[in-house]
């Protein structure tokens, strides 16, 4: 069973680094499609993709403190 936590770890590093990525992917596609709907380039691009990166950090901090937390868990001897 150590294992299977073990790979669960290296998933949840992949997916995070996936999360991120497309965080800010998404952003910018979202930023330049209002962009050329209202004629504001390049303001709304900017501002989706820093509010891109700031979901992509988010959630990147909650993985790492329940990943953190999981491991504090599993190393107090029972």
């Amino acid at each position: 069973m150590k294992s299977f936590k073990f790979e669960s770890k290296w998933i949840q590093f992949s997916a995070m680094g996936l999360e991120l990525g497309l965080s800010v992917i998404v952003g910018l596609l979202v930023g330049e499609f209002l962009d050329k709907q209202f004629g504001t380039e390049p303001w709304l691009l900017l501002l989706f993709l820093i509010f891109g990166l700031a979901a992509g950090f988010r959630s990147v901090y909650r993985l790492l403190k329940r990943l953190q937390k999981n491991n504090d868990a599993s190393s107090i001897p029972r």
